[in-house]
């Protein structure tokens, strides 16, 4: 498989030597230096393009992947108000693409646990508040996470006590749907704390707590090699395909 990383930063180098580990070859590394050579011509050296860049170019990145034909593997978060956008374009040009808020399968794992405990809740009409706190390193330009968004959603497609997420990140510039005080947020809002600290991968926290008890499903990500991992094995499982994927695709797939 020839791919291309497109975002040469941390995770675009643990990517390129995975990509290495297992026998793939890197033809194409697009970052700031020469975005400019991220085009049609460029982008026909190689299979698949994996996007680990910047919420404020990924959609540039990715759109030109798919005007191009080219098979994209997208893990940016913060940008994803247009991702049905993209991937409505995908099919029309009968192009590939991949997108998750996170690559680690325990993480996955995470998110179908936390939408059957949201269901179960609901089910027996338990009184919980839910609140969800992601921390990552002080690098991270965007706030929530992808991966809290996607737990958020999660919980609120199955709780019918909550309507919306709203984020509570003190000292982050970046902060997706803000509230000063955490104590601000409605009844029928789940609270996403966000925190910046150390070099820290990444750690998520879904808390259920109502009056008599606590339930906490929560995930810690050791390095960033995991992440990178589950973009190479998603970029093999693209290779060749036409339409739109994501994480429970490839993990339906491996059943």
């Amino acid at each position: 498989m020839k791919a291309a990383i497109i975002g040469y930063g941390k995770m675009g180098h643990e990517i390129e030597n995975i990509l290495k580990e297992r026998g793939h070859q890197v033809a194409l590394i697009i970052d700031l230096d020469n975005a400019a050579s991220l085009d049609a011509e460029h982008l026909k050296q190689v299979d698949v393009a994996l996007e680990f860049s910047a919420p404020d170019t990924a959609y540039h990145n990715i759109r030109t992947c798919i005007e191009a034909g080219t098979a994209v593997v997208s893990g940016t978060t913060g940008w994803t108000s247009r991702l049905a956008e993209l991937q409505e374009l995908c099919q029309q040009k009968g192009s590939a693409m991949f997108y998750a808020s996170n690559y680690c399968l325990g993480v996955n794992l995470l998110f179908q646990l936390n939408k059957q405990l949201a269901a179960m809740v609901e089910q027996l009409g338990a009184q919980y508040n839910v609140e969800i706190e992601e921390v990552h390193h002080t690098q991270k330009k965007d706030a929530p996470s992808g991966t809290a968004i996607t737990l958020a959603e999660g919980v609120i497609d199955n709780l019918s006590t909550k309507a919306e997420w709203v984020n509570y990140a003190p000292g982050i510039d970046k902060a997706t749907r803000r509230i000063e005080h955490a104590e601000d947020a409605a009844a029928d809002q789940l609270v996403v704390r966000s925190v910046r600290e150390g070099m820290v991968p990444g750690i998520h926290t879904v808390t259920f707590e109502s009056e008599d008890d606590i339930i906490c499903l929560k995930h810690t990500i050791k390095n960033r090699r995991t992440l990178a991992l589950g973009a190479v094995i998603a970029a093999e499982f693209l290779c060749g395909k036409t339409g739109v994927y994501s994480m429970e695709d490839l993990m339906n797939q491996t059943k």
